[in-house]
């Protein structure tokens, strides 16, 4: 197996080099404005970290261990407070045991020991999450529960389109197996390289689609879970009517009600009919509102992403003058041109101007895709370089999107005290609202950066919550955001889900802190 970086997005052997950090600083400084002060930092390397022992013993089973690596490398997940920390070699609450288990009778055995010991169970896909979820965080004893060895493709139905795939299966891995069937999941998350199917299903990940199957919900036909109390598996059925579905309660459900093993989810074949376009708009709110008018039509577009100006620059080589709409239609079936020339139609009433309609790649929206993909590398340089760099994203309706944008930016704007941008795109749209998702950078203060950021992110959450939106659109709840959440949901619900979570896990093993509060 390749050895991930103990600090970094990637693999040890993909570390950024000291000619790649300087050459981040100076495209930084150019894109942003921001004068930093250029000096680079040195990560702490693996060999020089110091853990602090592990606090319980390992189960005698071959596949955990206590190796330091392991447990460094399972502490955090892509988090820029995850980075920062990592960075400067701060691993201060690691997992006391890393295992990987071979199979659902291994997983039975940890967790058999894990509540018989009194010790904590944090599964563990990819390790991308962005909000503390596979942190153990003040939880005590720890095991990781890796579940990389269950990454197979189980099984193909291409009559019903849809194939059985095991939890830890990695994204180029699902793609490359459905592939030599002519199929895809089309699931492609901005962390699609390290994540897996599991943790998308944990925490509703946001994929491909920006309209209709915006996320892993919408492509998940049923799940199996394993939990100390026994097998938890929906029947497989294109859907249902018979009560609270027991694979709707998996989804997001963040590791807290089982350990998700495999699930059977839609595939499709891969598209070649395709058409995209890259849309100007002379303001934000007028490409808002060429987006609603396209979301409200029933065309449903695979891409239907807004930058504002800032991001248009920053991300695409726009000019800083035009919000920019990536438009973009598919199908494996028909030619999409009709659908393609009606969202014109929309986007010109509202002000929109475009230079071509593409069949293929290239141009303005291939610049964005490249950027959005290379973006957690580009993330590797900035605490070498002193910039705090980090997202949050929402969902709100249309009505009230005008004052909740205005109202969160203003409000992120006011924590970073005028030394910093905030921009803001739309990651998925809906006929009924917009998934906007905001970017925040800013020069950081050195060896500060966790109190800069939490400062920033506590009143980007507040604005959040006052006006309207949700805490999370698909980046879940973890750690981080349960302050939050807990004043989002009903009180009646938080209950129900206290007592489900009791129902099947009464030891209250199973990733402590996400959802409920660890003594639930």
């Amino acid at each position: 197996m390749r050895r991930r970086s103990h600090w970094a997005w990637g693999y040890a052997n993909e570390e950024p080099s000291r000619a790649e950090i300087t050459a981040a600083a100076e495209l930084m400084s150019a894109v942003t404005g921001f004068e930093l002060d250029g000096t680079i930092e040195e990560p702490v390397p693996a060999e020089a970290v110091r853990l602090p022992p592990p606090r319980v013993a390992p189960p005698a089973l071959p596949f955990c261990t206590t190796e330091p690596h392991e447990r460094i490398a399972h502490t955090y997940g892509q988090a820029y407070r995850d980075l920062v920390r990592a960075f400067r070699g701060r691993f201060d609450d690691p997992p006391d045991v890393v295992a990987r288990p071979g199979d659902e009778h291994d997983l039975i055995r940890v967790l058999e020991w894990a509540e018989n010991s009194r010790v904590a169970v944090i599964p563990y896909g990819g390790g991308t999450s962005v909000v503390g979820g596979v942190e153990p965080r003040g939880l005590g004893p720890t095991v990781s529960l890796d579940l990389g060895r269950l990454g197979r493709v189980l099984e193909v139905d291409e009559v019903s389109r849809a194939a059985r795939i095991q939890a830890g299966m990695l994204g180029p891995g699902i793609d490359r197996h459905l592939g030599a069937h002519g199929l895809t999941l089309r699931h492609f998350p901005q962390s699609y390289e390290l994540s897996t199917l599991g943790g998308w299903i944990a925490t509703r990940a946001g994929g491909h689609f920006a309209t209709l199957t915006t996320r892993i919900d919408d492509l998940v036909e049923s799940v199996r879970a394993i939990t100390p109390r026994g097998v938890w598996e929906s029947r497989r059925l294109p859907g249902s009517g018979a009560g609270v579905s027991p694979d709707r309660m998996l989804l997001g459900s963040e590791g807290a009600l089982g350990v998700i093993t495999e699930a059977w989810v839609r595939v499709r074949p891969r598209p070649d009919h395709r058409a995209s376009a890259a849309v100007r708009f002379p303001s934000f709110y007028r490409g808002a509102e060429a987006v609603r008018a396209i979301s409200q039509a029933g065309l449903y577009p695979s891409n239907c992403r807004l930058l504002d100006a800032a991001e248009a620059r920053l991300t695409s080589g726009g000019d800083g003058t035009s919000a920019l709409l990536m438009l973009g239609f598919e199908s494996a079936d028909h030619p999409v041109g009709a659908w393609m020339d009606r969202g014109l139609e929309l986007a010109r009433a509202h002000g929109g101007t475009w230079d071509e309609v593409r069949t293929a790649g290239g141009g303005q929206g291939a610049a964005w895709k490249d950027a959005f993909l290379r973006m957690p590398y580009l993330r590797n340089a900035y605490p070498a370089i002193g910039l705090v760099a980090e997202t949050f994203e929402t969902a709100v309706t249309w009505d009230r999107f005008p004052a909740f944008h205005a109202a969160v930016t203003g409000a992120v704007r006011d924590a970073l005290g005028g030394a910093g941008i905030v921009t803001c795109r739309f990651a998925f749209t809906y006929p009924d609202g917009p998934a906007p998702y905001f970017t925040v950078l800013a020069p950081a203060r050195r060896g500060d950066e966790l109190a800069q950021w939490d400062g920033i992110k506590r009143a980007a959450s507040e604005a959040v919550l006052a006006a309207g939106g949700t805490i999370t659109h698909h980046h879940a709840v973890g750690r981080d955001h349960r302050p939050w959440y807990d004043r989002q949901r009903p009180d009646p619900f938080a209950a129900a889900l206290r007592a489900a979570k009791h129902a099947v896990d009464p030891a209250g093993i199973l990733n402590p802190g996400v959802l409920v509060p660890v003594s639930a």
